[in-house]
Protein backbone atom coordinates (compact mmCIF):
# COMPACT_ATOMS: atom_id res chain seq x y z
CA UNK A 1 0.00 0.00 0.00
CA UNK A 2 1.23 3.62 -0.44
CA UNK A 3 2.82 5.20 2.52
CA UNK A 4 0.16 8.28 1.64
CA UNK A 5 -2.80 5.97 1.32
CA UNK A 6 -1.49 4.31 4.94
CA UNK A 7 -0.75 7.57 7.03
CA UNK A 8 -4.18 8.68 6.14
CA UNK A 9 -6.35 5.77 7.18
CA UNK A 10 -4.12 5.53 10.50
CA UNK A 11 -4.24 9.46 11.21
CA UNK A 12 -6.60 11.94 9.69
CA UNK A 13 -6.10 15.16 12.60
CA UNK A 14 -3.45 17.29 13.31
CA UNK A 15 -0.83 15.92 10.46
CA UNK A 16 2.80 17.26 9.83
CA UNK A 17 4.24 17.36 6.58
CA UNK A 18 8.14 19.15 6.61
CA UNK A 19 9.69 20.58 3.23
CA UNK A 20 12.84 21.26 2.64
CA UNK A 21 15.19 21.95 -0.27
CA UNK A 22 17.23 19.19 -1.42
CA UNK A 23 21.01 19.77 -1.28
CA UNK A 24 20.38 22.55 1.44
CA UNK A 25 22.56 23.34 2.92
CA UNK A 26 25.05 21.24 2.15
CA UNK A 27 24.76 18.62 -0.62
CA UNK A 28 24.50 15.46 1.01
CA UNK A 29 21.78 16.62 3.82
CA UNK A 30 19.10 14.79 2.27
CA UNK A 31 19.34 12.08 4.13
CA UNK A 32 20.24 13.54 7.27
CA UNK A 33 17.32 15.78 7.36
CA UNK A 34 15.35 12.89 6.34
CA UNK A 35 16.00 11.09 9.76
CA UNK A 36 15.90 13.80 11.68
CA UNK A 37 12.72 14.59 10.81
CA UNK A 38 11.23 10.97 11.47
CA UNK A 39 12.93 10.92 14.61
CA UNK A 40 10.92 13.64 16.12
CA UNK A 41 8.00 12.02 15.11
CA UNK A 42 7.17 14.50 11.60
CA UNK A 43 4.22 12.69 9.89
CA UNK A 44 5.46 13.39 6.35
CA UNK A 45 8.83 14.91 4.25
CA UNK A 46 8.23 17.05 1.45
CA UNK A 47 11.71 17.21 -0.56
CA UNK A 48 12.21 20.29 -2.99
CA UNK A 49 14.09 19.47 -6.14
CA UNK A 50 15.84 22.81 -6.42
CA UNK A 51 15.15 25.09 -9.42
CA UNK A 52 16.88 28.47 -11.05
CA UNK A 53 13.20 29.81 -11.63
CA UNK A 54 11.04 28.83 -9.03
CA UNK A 55 8.13 31.05 -9.70
CA UNK A 56 5.43 30.03 -6.87
CA UNK A 57 8.48 30.28 -3.78
CA UNK A 58 9.19 33.26 -1.95
CA UNK A 59 13.10 34.46 -1.25
CA UNK A 60 13.88 32.18 1.55
CA UNK A 61 12.93 29.22 -0.69
CA UNK A 62 14.78 30.71 -3.17
CA UNK A 63 17.98 31.04 -1.79
CA UNK A 64 18.02 27.64 -0.72
CA UNK A 65 17.30 26.32 -4.21
CA UNK A 66 20.18 28.60 -5.43
CA UNK A 67 22.26 27.25 -2.27
CA UNK A 68 21.36 23.84 -3.67
CA UNK A 69 22.07 24.33 -7.39
CA UNK A 70 25.63 25.89 -6.63
CA UNK A 71 26.12 22.82 -4.43
CA UNK A 72 25.96 20.48 -7.34
CA UNK A 73 22.00 19.10 -6.81
CA UNK A 74 20.22 18.09 -9.42
CA UNK A 75 17.46 15.08 -10.45
CA UNK A 76 20.04 12.25 -10.82
CA UNK A 77 22.10 13.05 -8.03
CA UNK A 78 19.23 13.05 -5.46
CA UNK A 79 17.54 9.57 -6.53
CA UNK A 80 21.52 8.43 -5.96
CA UNK A 81 20.62 9.72 -2.71
CA UNK A 82 17.56 8.06 -2.11
CA UNK A 83 17.82 4.95 -3.72
CA UNK A 84 18.90 3.35 0.01
CA UNK A 85 16.74 5.78 2.23
CA UNK A 86 14.24 2.96 2.71
CA UNK A 87 16.52 0.93 4.85
CA UNK A 88 15.81 3.43 7.47
CA UNK A 89 13.27 6.15 6.57
CA UNK A 90 9.40 4.70 6.90
CA UNK A 91 7.43 7.87 6.77
CA UNK A 92 5.55 8.81 3.39
CA UNK A 93 8.18 10.67 1.38
CA UNK A 94 6.78 13.30 -1.60
CA UNK A 95 8.98 14.77 -4.04
CA UNK A 96 8.08 19.07 -4.92
CA UNK A 97 9.22 20.35 -8.00
CA UNK A 98 8.88 22.34 -11.24
CA UNK A 99 8.18 21.17 -14.17
CA UNK A 100 10.87 21.59 -16.25
CA UNK A 101 13.65 19.76 -14.61
CA UNK A 102 11.07 16.87 -14.46
CA UNK A 103 10.57 16.96 -18.26
CA UNK A 104 14.31 17.43 -18.99
CA UNK A 105 15.19 14.04 -16.81
CA UNK A 106 11.99 12.26 -18.68
CA UNK A 107 8.80 11.84 -16.83
CA UNK A 108 8.18 8.30 -16.95
CA UNK A 109 12.03 7.86 -15.94
CA UNK A 110 11.20 10.05 -13.09
CA UNK A 111 7.89 8.21 -12.04
CA UNK A 112 10.16 4.97 -12.65
CA UNK A 113 12.72 6.49 -10.30
CA UNK A 114 10.47 7.76 -7.33
CA UNK A 115 8.95 4.28 -7.23
CA UNK A 116 12.62 2.74 -7.12
CA UNK A 117 13.37 4.67 -4.16
CA UNK A 118 10.22 4.61 -2.41
CA UNK A 119 9.07 7.86 -3.00
CA UNK A 120 4.22 8.11 -2.54
CA UNK A 121 3.47 11.07 -4.14
CA UNK A 122 4.70 14.75 -6.34
CA UNK A 123 3.56 17.73 -6.74
CA UNK A 124 4.33 19.73 -9.78
CA UNK A 125 3.09 23.47 -8.79
CA UNK A 126 3.60 24.34 -12.76
CA UNK A 127 1.96 21.22 -14.46
CA UNK A 128 -1.68 22.39 -15.60
CA UNK A 129 -4.41 20.19 -14.47
CA UNK A 130 -5.43 19.55 -17.63
CA UNK A 131 -2.16 18.29 -19.17
CA UNK A 132 -2.20 16.00 -16.26
CA UNK A 133 -4.97 14.46 -17.41
CA UNK A 134 -4.43 14.09 -20.94
CA UNK A 135 -0.80 13.29 -20.72
CA UNK A 136 0.53 12.37 -17.50
CA UNK A 137 -2.03 10.42 -14.94
CA UNK A 138 -1.98 7.11 -16.82
CA UNK A 139 2.18 7.12 -15.95
CA UNK A 140 1.64 8.33 -12.07
CA UNK A 141 -0.62 5.53 -11.95
CA UNK A 142 1.13 3.29 -13.54
CA UNK A 143 3.96 3.64 -10.96
CA UNK A 144 1.69 4.61 -8.19
CA UNK A 145 3.10 7.92 -7.31
CA UNK A 146 0.14 10.12 -5.98
CA UNK A 147 -0.20 13.38 -7.97
CA UNK A 148 -0.98 16.34 -5.29
CA UNK A 149 -2.82 19.11 -6.89
CA UNK A 150 -2.63 22.70 -5.51
CA UNK A 151 -6.11 24.70 -4.81
CA UNK A 152 -6.02 27.95 -3.74
CA UNK A 153 -9.01 30.62 -2.41
CA UNK A 154 -9.84 31.49 -6.05
CA UNK A 155 -10.06 27.52 -7.30
CA UNK A 156 -13.63 27.39 -8.03
CA UNK A 157 -15.94 24.34 -6.50
CA UNK A 158 -16.32 22.52 -9.53
CA UNK A 159 -12.64 22.51 -10.33
CA UNK A 160 -11.96 21.52 -6.56
CA UNK A 161 -14.10 18.36 -7.35
CA UNK A 162 -12.30 17.17 -10.32
CA UNK A 163 -9.21 17.35 -8.99
CA UNK A 164 -10.61 15.50 -6.36
CA UNK A 165 -12.42 12.81 -8.34
CA UNK A 166 -9.01 12.40 -10.33
CA UNK A 167 -6.44 12.65 -7.58
CA UNK A 168 -6.04 10.33 -4.58
CA UNK A 169 -2.83 11.11 -1.92
CA UNK A 170 -4.12 14.68 -0.41
CA UNK A 171 -5.21 17.96 -1.87
CA UNK A 172 -2.80 21.04 -1.23
CA UNK A 173 -4.48 23.94 0.05
CA UNK A 174 -2.68 27.23 -0.88
CA UNK A 175 -2.87 29.42 2.10
CA UNK A 176 -3.41 32.59 -0.33
CA UNK A 177 -2.60 32.89 -3.96
CA UNK A 178 0.89 34.25 -3.57
CA UNK A 179 4.09 32.83 -3.26
CA UNK A 180 5.41 30.98 0.15
CA UNK A 181 6.66 32.55 3.14
CA UNK A 182 6.28 32.54 6.61
CA UNK A 183 3.01 34.12 8.34
CA UNK A 184 2.23 34.97 11.91
CA UNK A 185 -1.07 35.14 11.14
CA UNK A 186 -4.20 33.75 8.88
CA UNK A 187 -7.09 36.53 8.71
CA UNK A 188 -10.66 35.45 8.75
CA UNK A 189 -10.96 35.39 5.15
CA UNK A 190 -8.41 32.61 4.71
CA UNK A 191 -10.18 30.87 7.85
CA UNK A 192 -13.31 30.73 5.83
CA UNK A 193 -11.84 29.26 3.01
CA UNK A 194 -10.52 26.38 4.97
CA UNK A 195 -13.77 25.87 6.65
CA UNK A 196 -15.61 25.96 3.18
CA UNK A 197 -13.23 23.62 1.62
CA UNK A 198 -13.99 21.20 4.20
CA UNK A 199 -17.06 21.69 3.91
CA UNK A 200 -17.35 20.27 0.36
CA UNK A 201 -16.85 16.44 2.21
CA UNK A 202 -13.94 15.47 -0.37
CA UNK A 203 -12.91 12.24 -0.70
CA UNK A 204 -9.13 13.11 -0.47
CA UNK A 205 -7.39 14.98 2.68
CA UNK A 206 -6.65 17.92 3.10
CA UNK A 207 -3.07 19.90 4.22
CA UNK A 208 -2.85 23.38 4.29
CA UNK A 209 0.32 25.22 3.01
CA UNK A 210 2.54 28.63 2.61
CA UNK A 211 2.75 30.71 6.06
CA UNK A 212 2.64 27.88 8.73
CA UNK A 213 5.47 29.14 11.25
CA UNK A 214 4.03 28.93 14.45
CA UNK A 215 1.28 27.35 16.65
CA UNK A 216 -1.37 30.67 15.64
CA UNK A 217 -0.86 29.61 11.87
CA UNK A 218 -0.48 25.89 12.77
CA UNK A 219 -3.57 25.40 14.32
CA UNK A 220 -5.87 27.75 11.87
CA UNK A 221 -4.65 25.92 9.06
CA UNK A 222 -5.47 22.21 11.25
CA UNK A 223 -8.86 23.47 12.66
CA UNK A 224 -10.88 22.39 9.64
CA UNK A 225 -8.28 19.90 8.09
CA UNK A 226 -6.17 17.17 8.01
CA UNK A 227 -3.16 19.30 8.90
CA UNK A 228 -0.39 21.73 8.15
CA UNK A 229 2.77 21.93 5.67
CA UNK A 230 5.81 23.68 6.78
CA UNK A 231 8.58 24.70 4.51
CA UNK A 232 10.04 28.38 4.82
CA UNK A 233 10.38 28.30 8.34
CA UNK A 234 12.07 24.90 8.51
CA UNK A 235 14.71 26.19 5.82
CA UNK A 236 15.41 29.21 7.67
CA UNK A 237 16.29 27.20 10.85
CA UNK A 238 18.06 24.79 8.56
CA UNK A 239 20.61 27.58 7.62
CA UNK A 240 20.89 28.73 11.45
CA UNK A 241 21.60 25.60 13.26
CA UNK A 242 24.55 23.39 13.14
CA UNK A 243 23.01 19.99 12.33
CA UNK A 244 19.35 19.18 11.21
CA UNK A 245 18.31 17.53 14.63
CA UNK A 246 18.48 20.93 16.57
CA UNK A 247 16.63 22.54 13.56
CA UNK A 248 13.59 20.36 13.65
CA UNK A 249 13.66 20.51 17.58
CA UNK A 250 13.69 24.45 16.86
CA UNK A 251 10.71 24.07 14.46
CA UNK A 252 8.66 22.00 16.47
CA UNK A 253 9.21 24.97 20.01
CA UNK A 254 8.01 27.30 17.48
CA UNK A 255 4.93 25.87 16.68
CA UNK A 256 4.45 24.76 19.92
CA UNK A 257 4.85 28.78 20.88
Amino acid sequence: MNRLTQLFQNKNRNILSVYFTAGYPKLEDTASILTALQIHGIDLAEIGIPFSDPLADGPVIQRSAGEALRNGMSLRILFEQLKDVRSTIKIPLVLMGYLNPIMQYGFELFCQSCANAGIDGMIIPDLPFADYLANYKETAEKYDVKMIMLITPETSEDRIRLIDQHTDGFIYLVSSASTTGAQQRFDAGKQTYFARVADMNLGNPLLVGFGISNKVTLDAASAHTNGAIVGSKFIQLLGENSSPDKAVGKLLEALNE
